[in-house]
């Protein structure tokens, strides 16, 4: 495990982007720290300054603002379920918040973090010195992918369980950088690279998660996991409609990046199915094989279609 060497408070954002500044790139923003403390104890992220985000009040909060709803980043994972306008309009988000780790994990993670979380993947995932003993993998400085052999590509995961619930809804994210403030559309900030996930520049701060309000959302969550605690997703998915008829297929846990497929309440199904099988690129890199879980995309994704009757 890396100790820190720097630690530092801000309490505003400003601020906080000025301390990261100064420390040349060589620092991370840490809230609840339940990704990136155990990234820390298996020697998988070693920054020796660590700037704690907890203090700025900028960040918390739920409102309701120009037809959205503003939940700040800093808000824990099993606080959610407290706000009766994130219960009433958007209860999948809770959903999928309560199914991440243990109670003790989502009173402490927060949901800007979650759907930040780092890939994950079998062979990058263990102790230093298993790393070590079976050499190093793309995504921690080797010149080879374990789970395939290749050496071209990275496929560790979006674990998210979050991130698909909130892109089935359209939700975009506040971000503040160096530059200004601006938004984006949630799932353009994965770019299915394993080893580089997001095209976050790493002076970026989530302010808020956006989701649009008076689109009358019906959301059917599934989660693939061995334990309903404690583990990560093998496969999460997340199906939503709209008062329009707009459907919205979200996938974690297959992939890179979150799995997408957009369409209508009346496009062929199976066709759907398809497209979210063949844009899933899961390995052998999970508890669970490859083939399982492919088979489960169209198992899960089939529920959720007559649960919605549609």
């Amino acid at each position: 495990m890396i100790a820190e060497e720097i630690y530092l408070q801000p309490s505003t954002v400003e601020e906080a982007l000025e301390m990261a500044m100064l420390q040349k790139g060589d620092f991370t923003f840490i809230a609840g720290g339940t990704d990136v403390m155990a990234n820390r104890y298996q020697g998988n992220e070693n920054a020796p300054c660590l700037i704690d985000l907890t203090g700025i009040s900028v960040l918390k909060g739920v409102s309701i603002s120009n037809d959205y709803l503003h939940i700040g980043a800093l808000e824990k994972l099993d606080d959610l379920q407290h706000f009766h306008d994130i219960l009433d309009e958007f209860p999948a988000l809770i959903e999928a918040a309560q199914s991440v780790g243990s109670p003790l994990i989502r009173n402490a993670a927060t949901l800007g973090g979650n759907i930040l979380c780092e890939n994950r993947c079998l062979f990058y995932n263990q102790s230093e010195w298993w790393r070590e003993s079976i050499g190093y993998c793309l995504k921690c400085d080797g010149d080879i992918c374990i789970a395939t052999q290749g050496k071209k590509a990275c496929f560790s995961e979006l674990v998210s369980d979050t991130a698909p619930a909130l892109i089935s809804m359209d939700a975009e994210l506040e971000l503040a950088e160096t530059t200004g403030h601006r938004r984006v559309i949630l799932e353009d900030i994965y770019t299915g690279d394993g080893v580089y996930p997001r095209n976050l520049d790493k002076l970026t701060i989530v302010k808020a998660i956006l989701l649009p309000l008076n689109r009358e959302f019906k959301t059917v969550f599934k989660k693939l996991r061995q334990r309903k605690s404690l583990e990560f997703t093998s496969l999460t998915s997340a199906v939503t409609v709209d008062n329009t008829g707009k459907l919205k297929i979200a996938l974690s846990g297959v992939d890179p990046k979150a799995v997408v497929v957009a369409g209508t309440v009346d496009d062929d199904k199976e066709a759907l199915i398809k497209k979210a099988i063949k844009g899933a690129r899961a390995i052998d890199n999970d508890m669970y094989s490859r083939k399982y879980r492919r088979d489960m995309i169209k198992v899960f994704l089939h529920q959720s279609f007559e649960e919605l009757s549609i």
